[in-house]
């Protein structure tokens, strides 16, 4: 999203362009943001077109499955310049969300949920957007340049902008790897109308290395660096509206909102720490909740429980028929079959289909 800021009443500061880009980084760090990058927002013509290439062809292919945004504006989506022709700098931030623990250790717990950690905590998206703001606030009030604010909420592509800013690439799990974080990184982006001095880009350092690619549930990569979203249990158990086909669903596990699998078997892992941002620190209640009281939710306490967090935006309906199928593939009947029965009667279509297979998995 873009921001507008008014006009301040001091003077802007002078600064050559190396001293602001120093100043910004200074005062992205000490917002909190952990890692800061640049990056010119215009593309060589052969970068445009293989960037612009590769979305296109995953669109082609039908990979997208129901998220039809991705086949939209795909011109924007493959180069900054026609977001804002006025951007010279892309200044890529990031936050660490880094677990404290083994984000894969609650799959043996099949009666207990397992959540993406990165929907454990706040909302990052309000995390990231107010951080951003008081960036560009900063910027704005300082040095007086325009600038345009973005959180995953517009056709920019983080990730190349990340990359081409040296703070990390895309591994072949399509996911940005860092040497520093690991696989746990979210990232925000300002375009600015002043050129400053560039980063290096971050090159591939994935090497031989395939774990992401084999430990995939439902084996989602038909090659290293491509996704097909359809069979991706995050894109299955988050974006996808109706029932998920049924050969998927045993291998959802006990996968209720998102799935890590990839991104925690990464060996870069091994020299990220542990978040230090409080708000992106998973909550008690959604580390690992017990599948059988997260099936007596009703609308009213869904909202109530996932306020502020990633998770209320799906709805009640589409979490609770990810929790029916959890339900069915916890191979306890004594506990998850009283549970799946009340479910049967919800006034949910979906919820109640779900809720149909996972019985005929208990009993």
């Amino acid at each position: 999203m873009s921001k507008t800021f008014l006009v301040p009443k001091r003077p802007p500061r002078q600064a050559s362009p190396a001293a602001l880009r120093d100043a910004i980084r200074d005062h992205a760090l000490m917002l909190g943001f952990d890692a800061v990058g640049f990056a010119p927002a215009t593309l060589d013509p052969d970068a445009r077109a293989q960037r612009l290439g590769r979305l296109m062809q995953f669109v082609e292919d039908g990979w997208q499955g129901d998220m039809g945004w991705m086949a939209e504006r795909t011109e924007q989506r493959a180069d900054p310049q026609t977001l804002w022709s006025g951007a010279k700098t892309v200044v890529s931030l990031a936050l660490n969300y880094a677990p404290p623990g083994d984000p894969l250790a609650v799959l043996d717990r099949r009666e207990q949920g397992a959540i993406s950690v990165y929907a454990q905590g706040r909302d990052y998206h309000e995390v990231m957007k107010s951080k951003l703001k008081l960036l560009g606030r900063f910027i704005w009030d300082t040095y007086r340049h325009e600038l345009k604010v973005f959180v995953d909420t517009a056709p920019l592509m983080e990730k190349p902008a990340a990359q081409a800013a040296g703070q990390g690439w895309q591994g072949k799990h399509t996911n940005l790897v860092s040497r520093r974080f690991g696989s746990w990184l979210f990232l925000g982006e300002i375009l600015l109308s002043v050129e400053l001095p560039y980063d290096d880009p971050e090159s591939d350092h994935c090497g031989q290395c395939h774990a992401c690619l084999d430990i995939c549930p439902t084996k989602a990569f038909p090659a290293p660096y491509r996704l097909d979203a359809r069979r991706c249990i995050s894109y299955l158990t988050i974006e996808h509206e109706g029932p998920i086909d049924e050969e998927l669903r045993p291998l959802l596990g006990n996968r209720i909102y998102g799935c890590d699998d990839c991104l925690a078997v990464c060996p870069w892992n091994k020299f990220a720490q542990a978040s230090a941002h409080a708000a992106l620190v998973p909550k008690e209640t959604l580390d690992a909740p017990a599948l059988a009281e997260l099936a007596t939710l009703d609308d009213a306490a869904f909202r109530q429980r996932f306020s502020r967090t990633a998770i209320k935006r799906i709805g009640r309906d589409r979490f609770v028929r990810n929790v029916a199928y959890a339900l069915g593939n916890s191979g306890n009947p004594k506990t998850s079959l009283p549970a799946v029965e009340r479910l049967i009667n919800d006034s949910s279509a979906l919820v109640r289909d779900a809720a149909i297979w996972a019985k005929t998995r208990l009993t």
